[in-house]
């Protein structure tokens, strides 16, 4: 796992100077504190940051293809790279190291751009071909890897694994995007449809980007998406032979490391499946971490722990204090951009508590969006039943004004909030959706901008975005629908983004082999009845994990997670609560002092539950001034 870098001139090629992309790769050394490399020519830059996983002293970067005429540099792992190597060593290739990095190399001066379909793994890299002037810019299929681009003021495009990586750059504006504040209060992150400096793009996930020297840069390209149109054939014993055969296939590829090697354990499905199949794989003890919490109500460790006794794991746990709050702004300087999702500080201390024995660890992100694990997601399938044989003509009236009437009961049992879902079936499956998902509704958003700020909004509505998405998914159902936008919206720019970011912050490398595109591609085929089943998601892989797993780890209530920031903003946290409406974020101008006021004093007095809201605003305070924006 690396950080990379890099400088190119399309139009008008220029020199480029070395000492700008070492500072770019400087602010990156974190990702890869094992090694550096810089290497310029006429017009172009690329600089690297390592932490060596594969071949430790066999692969520096920038790499060059034996006859020189391409340069590489990359970030993240080709789980078939030895597969690919053998059959480009039949076509003539040759090869001096024994790592994955050359393989792309050989790989794009035998296939071109095509070369991307062929590797199976997390990426994001930069190849420059010297004999056609090319630069080749592309990113994994679901975005596990990131990479940041912007279009510089002297004709250059600037491109780094972190935003803090083309902040280093001199020319780079720090000019706000009011449309990435707009998506950010919606979503509690800022998605890959935008970027919170106005100039700074994301090449989006399962997308390339084709330079040429002398010719105007075009736009990115999508090499890869996911179908939900097709549906597998076979009884349910057949299809879940296949699964199980899959879910092999993708932890042990991703089990090949020449450094220590472990996994997350929180002792729910998803990790207690990768570390089941982690265990039958290896001959060793698997080495397994959870993070635990002083309060019993968010504490999962007792579960992790019977997992790992049932494996032989060779387990490790902390306990963090429910008073965590003091690293909020150590949060704030991983992300640079603001990220409001909570689970972000436990996601950093099980991080540290990995890196201390292991430098590769195993994840189990990516079943809850392919298998149709979360409650939103089997709460909309029922709902779009309900759509179906319900006219809209008695559905918009019926549940709208039931919805505007219904009391919004924060504090009640989850079944008795139902002022969410009334207005969701008032509402076409993909508005429902997007309500469901948005952390501010737009209302609540709309009533703490300043007018001018919402002036310069011009229209622009973040889930307007998320419901195109969802119209036009390759898709035949509103489950297929609402997968589709988890997969291609809500994971690259939260839960990817969270789990990338907490882990390069220690040098950790993190996979995740339940996103392996196989295991997705058939979890999209599959039935809507094997993946959702009354009112349980999961339903395929659950019951294939019986073999493996007890049931009170594979059907207890679904926990993940969480952090008591309605507690902290009530009690250690209600000064900086009070402190958002006169603080730097009130200077922005952006946001209605007053409105923050009022919203702070509600929550700390305990008549409402605002702390996501307030949270946001927090964390988008501390974002900003990091990054010392201009206006």
């Amino acid at each position: 796992m690396c950080g990379i870098a890099g400088i190119f001139h399309a139009e008008t090629p220029k020199p480029v100077d070395p000492l700008r992309v070492e500072r770019m790769c400087d602010a990156l050394a974190h990702r890869g504190p094992d090694g550096a490399g810089v290497w310029t020519d006429h017009g172009v830059g690329l600089g690297h940051r390592r932490l060596s996983i594969i071949d430790l002293a066999g692969s520096p970067q920038p790499m060059h293809s034996p006859d020189g005429k391409a340069v590489i540099v990359f970030n993240g792992e080709i789980y078939n790279f030895r597969e690919l190597r053998r059959e480009l060593e039949h076509a003539g290739s040759t090869f001096r190291t024994s790592g994955d990095t050359e393989v792309i190399l050989a790989a794009w001066q035998k296939w071109g751009p095509d070369c991307v379909e062929r590797l199976d793994g997390m990426f994001a890299f930069a190849v420059f071909d010297r004999d056609k002037r090319q630069l080749f810019l592309a990113r994994d299929r679901f975005g596990v890897k990131p990479l940041f681009l912007a279009q510089l003021s002297d004709g250059s495009i600037a491109f780094a694994s972190e935003l803090k990586g083309l902040l280093a750059h001199p020319l780079l504006r720090r000019r706000v995007d009011p449309h990435a504040i707009e998506a950010y209060m919606a979503w509690g992150y800022v998605p890959d449809t935008h970027a919170m400096l106005a100039g700074v793009e994301k090449l989006p996930a399962g997308h390339f980007w084709l330079l040429e020297q002398g010719k105007a840069p075009g736009r990115p390209q999508r090499w890869w998406d996911i179908d939900f149109t097709q549906r597998e054939r076979g009884s349910e014993a057949d299809l879940s032979a296949q699964l199980v055969h899959l879910l092999r296939e993708s932890v042990r590829s991703r089990m090949v490391a020449d450094v220590p090697l472990g996994a997350f354990l929180s002792g729910g499905v998803d990790s207690s499946c990768v570390v089941a199949l982690m265990s039958e794989a290896s001959s060793q003890p698997v080495q397994t971490c959870s993070i635990g919490f002083d309060v019993a109500a968010y504490d999962e460790t007792s579960y992790a722990r019977q997992v790992a006794a049932k494996f032989g794991a060779d387990h490790a746990e902390q306990v963090v204090a429910t008073d965590d709050f003091a690293a909020i702004d150590q949060l704030a300087a991983m992300f640079d951009e603001p990220f409001a999702d909570a689970s972000a500080l436990p996601t950093w201390r099980v991080c540290q508590l990995a890196r201390e024995r292991v430098t590769v660890a195993l994840s189990g992100d990516g079943a809850d969006e392919a298998f149709a694990g979360y409650r939103r997601q089997v709460f909309h399938h029922h709902e779009e039943r309900a759509r179906s044989v319900l006219p809209a003509g008695l559905r918009v009236p019926l549940f709208g004004a039931l919805g505007r009437a219904w009391p919004k009961a924060d504090w009640a049992p989850r079944p008795l909030r139902a002022k969410a879902t009334l207005l969701a079936l008032a509402e076409s499956g993909e508005h429902g959706y997007a309500r469901g998902l948005s952390v501010t509704l737009p209302d609540a958003r709309r009533a703490l901008y300043s007018d001018s700020f919402a002036a310069s909004l011009d229209g622009f509505r973040a889930e307007d975005e998320l419901i195109a998405l969802m119209r036009s998914a390759p898709g035949r159902s509103g489950l297929d629908r609402a997968q589709y936008a988890d997969l291609m919206f809500w994971m690259p720019g939260d839960i990817l983004t969270k789990v990338d970011r907490t882990s390069m912050a220690v040098s950790l490398e993190a996979r995740e082999p339940l996103l392996d595109h196989r295991l997705v591609g058939f979890a999209a085929r599959l039935p809507e009845r094997m993946r959702v089943r009354g009112g349980t998601g999961k339903y395929l892989l659950k019951k294939s994990l019986e073999r493996y797993l007890p049931r009170d780890i594979l059907y207890r209530p679904k926990q993940g997670f969480v952090t008591p920031i309605a507690e902290w903003l009530r009690g250690p946290l209600a000064g900086a609560a009070r402190g958002i409406a006169t603080g730097g974020l009130a200077q922005t101008g952006f946001f209605r002092s007053q409105a923050i006021a009022a919203l702070a004093e509600a929550h700390i007095a305990g008549r409402a539950d605002h702390s996501r809201t307030l949270w946001q605003l927090l964390m988008l305070e501390k974002s900003l001034s990091r990054l010392e924006v201009n206006g």
